[in-house]
C-alpha cells in the first residue's frame, strides 16, 4: 500500500481523498494556489505547498509544478481528483516517468476513452449503440455545415475534450451554424486547451443515465449500477440519484453489459463512467466516458455502501477486486444537490465573498462533502461548487422527504446560493413523478424564474453583512455601492435593529 499521496485537486473532492487517506492510514500532500492559502483541504492535509498563482494554468494545471511537489515530498502515488488535469493522459505519463502511481486509468485507456470521438469508435468495436454522429474530429468549418445538413438540425455540437456542458451548442438551423461553431469552439479551447469539436445528432427529450464501472489491473472489469442525472441545468448536472427511476432490471442488465463490453474493450481499469441517453421508447445510446472520479459519486456510495475512492486506491496498489458486478445488491435510494455559491435568481451568476455564517445539516442519512467553513472567502477563480448534500433512504419518496429537511436546515450567510431553488425543484409535481429529461430543468427554470424568490435568511443575512462593511468604511469617501445600495433598502427602525447585531469593531 501507499505511504504518500500527492492530492492534485482542491475544494470538496480533495478534502474528501485527504479523509480517505487518513483512514487508511496513509500521508496526504496538497498542493494550492495563492487564492486557496486558506482553503479547508490545505488545513487538513498533512502537508501542504503552494504551486503558483490564482490561475489554474498557472498552478492546478501545470504538471511541472505537481510533479516538483510529488518528487520533493517523495508520495509515491497521485490522485487528481476531477476536473483541471484528471482527463489529461499527459499526467499518467510525467507520473510514471518519475516512478510515481497514478490513481486512475492508464495514459492510454484515456486516449482511447477520454475524447468523445474516440469514445465513439471504441463503442462501435464493442457493439454498444451510439447516438448518430460523427466518429472523428472535425478540422474545417465547411465539412462542419455539409455534415450538419446531411443529419438535419436540431445538431449538437461537442467539444472532442473534456465535459461539464463545456463546448457544447445546440444548433437549431443553418443561419446558426458558424456563430455557434465560434463561440463551442472558443470555449473548448479555454476551458480544456482543446477547439476541435464533433457533430452529434439532437435528441429531444432523453433522459441522461449513467453506469459506474471499475476496474482492477487484473483484467476484471465490473458495473456498480446507474445514476439518473437528467436534472441538468445547460448540460451541467445539478441533482443526481441513484436508482434511476426509470430504471427496471432488464434495462439495467442491458446497460451494465454494455458499459463492461465498452469498458473491456478499452483496456480500462480504476474507476470511471459509462454515459448514455435513453429515448422514451428505452432505447440508450452511448454518449461518452469519464475516464475518473465523478462528482456524483457519493449516491453510488450510498446505495451500495462502497468507497470508491478507497477501491481508487486499492486498485492502483494492484490489489484484485473482491467481488463480480452481478453480485451487488444495491439498497434503498440516494439523491444530491449540487451546492453552488451562485445567484439563481440573477441568471445564476456567481457569488464569490466571504462565508459570515454556515449551519449545516445532520442527521439520519444526511452526508455532506464540502470545502468550505464559515470565516472562508469563496474565490472567484474556479467553479463555485461549495459542497455536495446527498441523503439516502429506503425509497425515493422517502429520500425527496429527507433532501427536503436537510435542505431547511442548511443556512450559508454572507454570499447566495442555489439551496433554496433546490427547495422549489424537490416541491415541484413533474419532479416527484419523476417525469423529467434532460431538457426539463431549463424550461422549468424560464418558467419558474419570476417566482424563485431568494432565501429570507439569506437575504437577511447578508443585509446584516453588508451593513457591518458599511459601518467599518462609513469614514471613507466613496462607501461601497452595493453595502449602500442594500443599506438604503432598510426602514431606519429595521436597520438600528439589525446594526444592534453587527459586532463591535
Amino acid at each position: 500500500m501507499f505511504r504518500k499521496i500527492l492530492i492534485a485537486n482542491r475544494g470538496e473532492i480533495a478534502v474528501r481523498m485527504i479523509r480517505a487517506c487518513r483512514e487508511m492510514g496513509i500521508s496526504s500532500v496538497a498542493v494550492f494556489s495563492q487564492a486557496d492559502r486558506a482553503s479547508l483541504h490545505v488545513q487538513l492535509a498533512d502537508e501542504a505547498y503552494e504551486i503558483g498563482p490564482a490561475a489554474a494554468r498557472e498552478s492546478y494545471l501545470n504538471i511541472e509544478k505537481l510533479m516538483d511537489v510529488a518528487r520533493r515530498t517523495q508520495c509515491d502515488a497521485l490522485h487528481p481528483g476531477y476536473g483541471f488535469l484528471a482527463e489529461n493522459p499527459a499526467l499518467p505519463r510525467a507520473c510514471a516517468e518519475a516512478s510515481i502511481t497514478f490513481i486512475g486509468p492508464s495514459a492510454e485507456a484515456m486516449e482511447r476513452l477520454g475524447s468523445k470521438t474516440s469514445g465513439r469508435q471504441v463503442a462501435k468495436r464493442a457493439n454498444v449503440p451510439t447516438v448518430r454522429g460523427t466518429l472523428d474530429p472535425i478540422e474545417k468549418i465547411e465539412d462542419a455545415r455539409r455534415l450538419a445538413s446531411e443529419f438535419g438540425f436540431p445538431i449538437l455540437l461537442k467539444a472532442v475534450a473534456g465535459g461539464g456542458g463545456k463546448g457544447m451548442r445546440l444548433v437549431q438551423s443553418a443561419a446558426e451554424f458558424d456563430s455557434a461553431w465560434r463561440d463551442a469552439g472558443s470555449e473548448a479551447f479555454n476551458a480544456f486547451g482543446d477547439s476541435r469539436l464533433y457533430i452529434e445528432k439532437y435528441l429531444v427529450e432523453p433522459r441522461h443515465i449513467e453506469i459506474q464501472i471499475f476496474g482492477d489491473q487484473h483484467g476484471s472489469v465490473i458495473a456498480l449500477g446507474e445514476r439518473e442525472c437528467s436534472v441538468q441545468r445547460r448540460h451541467q448536472k445539478v441533482i443526481e440519484e441513484s436508482p434511476s427511476p426509470v430504471m427496471d432490471d432488464s434495462l439495467r442488465r442491458a446497460m451494465c453489459r454494455a458499459a463492461v463490453s465498452l469498458a473491456r474493450e478499452a483496456d480500462y481499469s480504476n474507476a470511471g463512467t459509462v454515459e448514455f441517453l435513453v429515448d422514451a421508447n428505452r432505447n440508450f445510446y452511448f454518449l461518452e466516458v469519464n475516464t475518473r472520479l465523478q462528482v456524483e459519486h457519493p449516491v453510488t456510495e450510498a446505495v451500495t455502501g462502497l468507497d470508491l475512492v478507497k477501491m481508487q486506491i486499492r486498485a492502483a496498489a494492484g490489489e484484485p477486486l473482491a467481488f463480480a458486478w452481478q453480485e451487488l445488491r444495491p439498497r434503498g435510494h440516494a439523491i444530491e444537490c449540487r451546492i453552488y455559491a451562485e445567484d439563481p435568481a440573477n441568471n445564476f451568476f456567481p457569488s464569490p465573498g466571504r462565508i459570515t455564517s454556515l449551519r449545516v445539516p445532520s442527521g439520519t442519512g444526511v452526508r455532506i462533502d464540502e470545502g468550505v467553513y464559515e470565516g472562508w472567502t469563496v474565490p472567484m477563480d474556479y467553479d463555485p461548487l461549495l459542497a455536495k448534500l446527498v441523503v439516502w433512504a429506503e425509497n425515493r419518496g422517502e429520500a425527496i422527504a429527507r433532501m427536503h429537511r436537510a435542505l431547511d436546515e442548511y443556512f450559508v450567510g454572507g454570499i447566495k446560493t442555489n439551496i433554496n431553488l433546490f427547495r422549489e425543484i424537490l416541491s415541484d409535481q413533474q419532479f416527484i413523478r419523476a417525469e423529467f429529461h434532460t431538457h426539463w430543468l431549463d424550461a422549468w427554470i424560464s418558467h419558474h424564474s419570476a417566482e424563485v424568490a431568494p432565501d429570507p435568511l439569506a437575504e437577511e443575512a447578508a443585509l446584516v453583512a453588508a451593513l457591518a462593511f458599511h459601518a467599518d468604511h462609513k469614514h471613507a469617501a466613496t462607501p461601497p455601492p452595493a453595502a449602500t445600495h442594500l443599506a438604503s433598502r432598510l426602514r431606519a427602525e429595521r436597520r438600528r435593529e439589525l446594526l444592534d447585531r453587527v459586532p463591535q469593531r
